[in-house]
């Protein structure tokens, strides 16, 4: 399509249909539109459709020029008032209609029925139920084709709205019939296949190329030799001991600070001691001395002596029941409570005097003045708490950060080797200290050994050594990986451990090897090829999905397994 400022050329294939042709139409932006004709053009040679693209021309509000020579066309589109040019230079005029279109019936008929079209429905609906009269020529049978005649001859004759005479006569031999497909039914069904093609490829290819799976078991005449020895992990070591098990080691170190808070459980009473005197009657058989701060009681409550007294022995008379004591053998001492608080003013009453002889009693005035004031103190027990709490805290985050540490420097890590110092525990307040929270912070340093894998693989291998028959086997697995370390002690540069391990014997197979030789084959002949490995006393071969029946070519799709063998503990 070219376009000059205010005019559309739109330039129409030889096998466009009408619904090509309007969309064309409806999709221009501008009010004046030429459409180029080819030669011998079909799709205007019907008056149903130069009607339509008449009509569709004036609900777009577009002025519509077709381009074309073709002199059959002119009377067609003279009928409906559509005008006509020779060439996009020509001016454009509306030629002469057909002489008798235009007061025939069937004129009337393609008229109304035009007016009566639903944009809604393909072409193809309105030339299906359109009148005889005017799609067919005058006197046609029923089924008798549309002839739709693009010789020269039949153009440069008179057009009507009823075909020619020679048109009619063709009809009635029994041509094929002409009807406009529909094709937003071919596009529908065009989406629908092409969709079901590209679901069909992606299936096909999950199903095939990418769920197969092959998962192969393979038994051997292995050994699993189990061995439990004291290993000991030294600093200070340059080689390997394998008489006494010494492996050199190195240490990693890291520290970490911990801080817990918790509120203070303590109550104290800072308020006033409750002060009074106190009365020492002594009738025993001698004076006595109390000294400053003995302690007197009455009722728990327990009172403290300010200063020391001599109490003399009091006199005696003679009476018919023996001698009576005169209690005057006295002496005054003030005391003050040993606690605070109001719960120590009591009355006037006797308190008892321990360890003093018989015969020695006391008698306080009222003990007044006390006064409380509760506050919160810091005990023991909060900050014992926030210690326990501290260690029992879950330290496998440090023990995972050192192991990274010690195989990022090309060592072994042995977990078992964890140890941490004595944490350095400092508080915010001391047992006894007013506070409403106390914070315990501690800075704990952590260490882990590690050790080279070869310096403990020579220790397994001398271990399991009169083991092994080493005419046809040899240590397959050392069992590093799964092997088991447990502290026993730490003497200076030493750490003495467990050291639990299962090594396996047996006869070396290449699991690469295997899986290139069995891809793409079927479970009898994997089972062939693995079976012909010296050692190698079964093999088992499964497949996934259900489907497959063979083992994937690729390698990464393939899973191949060494069956653990028994363990053999060591003698």
């Amino acid at each position: 399509m070219s376009t000059q400022p205010g005019k559309d050329t739109i330039y129409i294939d030889v096998d466009d249909e009408i619904t090509a042709v309007i969309d064309k139409v409806r999709g221009s932006h501008e009010k004046i539109v030429a459409l180029v004709l080819p030669k011998r053009a079909t799709v205007l040679q019907s008056i149903v459709n130069m009607k339509l693209l008449k009509r569709t021309a004036d609900d777009a509000k577009k002025h519509l020029v077709l381009i074309t020579s073709e002199v059959g066309l002119l009377p067609l589109a003279g009928s409906v008032g559509m005008y006509v040019a020779k060439t996009l230079q020509s001016k454009p005029e509306i030629p002469n209609g057909p002489a008798a279109a235009h007061d025939t019936e069937d004129q009337e008929e393609a008229v109304s029925m035009a007016d009566d079209l639903d944009a809604s429905k393909p072409v193809g609906e309105h030339m299906r139920h359109a009148p005889a009269s005017v799609v067919r020529p005058s006197g046609a049978d029923e089924d008798a084709p549309i002839e739709l005649d693009n010789s020269p001859a039949a153009a440069a004759g008179p057009v009507t709205g009823h075909g020619s005479a020679e048109a009619a006569k063709k009809a009635k031999k029994g041509g094929k019939k002409f009807s406009i497909p529909d094709f937003n039914k071919f596009r529908l069904w065009g989406i629908v296949g092409a969709i079901a093609v590209v679901v069909f490829i992606f299936l096909w290819y999950m199903g095939f190329v990418v769920m197969p799976r092959a998962s192969i078991s393979v038994k051997t005449d292995s050994t699993a030799i189990n061995e439990t020895l004291d290993l000991t992990l030294s600093t200070s070591a340059k080689e390997v001991d394998t008489e006494d098990n010494i492996v050199p080691a190195q240490a990693q170190q890291t520290q970490k600070t911990a801080t817990q808070q918790a509120e203070a459980t303590g109550q104290v009473d800072k308020g006033a001691k409750a002060s009074g005197q106190v009365i020492v009657t002594n009738c025993s058989s001698a004076p006595i001395t109390i000294s400053a701060g003995s302690g007197l009681s009455a009722n728990n409550m327990t009172f403290i002596t300010q200063t020391s007294i001599y109490v003399p022995i009091s006199s005696y008379n003679p009476s018919p029941s023996g001698f009576k004591c005169n209690n005057n053998g006295k002496a005054t001492v003030a005391v003050v409570a040993q606690g605070n608080g109001a719960a120590y003013n009591i009355p006037a009453q006797s308190y008892a005097l321990p360890g003093s002889p018989e015969g020695v009693s006391a008698q306080g005035t009222a003990m007044t003045g006390g006064t409380s004031q509760i506050v919160k103190v810091v005990s023991q027990a909060d900050i014992d708490g926030l210690k326990q709490k501290m260690a029992a805290a879950d330290t496998a985050a440090v023990k995972k950060e050192l192991e990274q540490v010690l195989v990022g420097r090309g060592l072994f890590a042995i977990d078992g080797s964890f140890s941490n110092a004595e944490p350095e525990t400092t508080a915010s307040a001391k047992a006894g200290d007013e506070a409403a929270t106390v914070t315990v912070t501690q800075k704990t340093t952590y260490t882990m050994l590690g050790s080279k894998q070869e310096d403990l693989k020579k220790i397994v291998a001398a271990a399991v050594d009169d083991k092994i028959d080493k005419n046809k086997q040899q240590i397959l697995d050392h069992g590093l990986g799964s092997a088991v370390f447990k502290m026993q002690s730490q003497r200076g540069s030493s750490t003495l451990v467990s050291f639990d391990v299962t090594a396996v014997a047996g006869t070396d197979i290449n699991l690469d090897d295997i899986k290139k030789q069995v891809a793409g084959k079927k479970s009898n002949d994997a089972k062939e090829i693995i079976g012909q490995y010296p050692g190698v006393t079964d093999v088992t071969v499964d497949y996934s999905p259900f489907w497959v029946s063979s083992i994937p070519k690729k390698a990464s799709k393939i899973t191949v397994t060494v069956e653990k063998p028994t363990i053999k503990n060591a003698d």
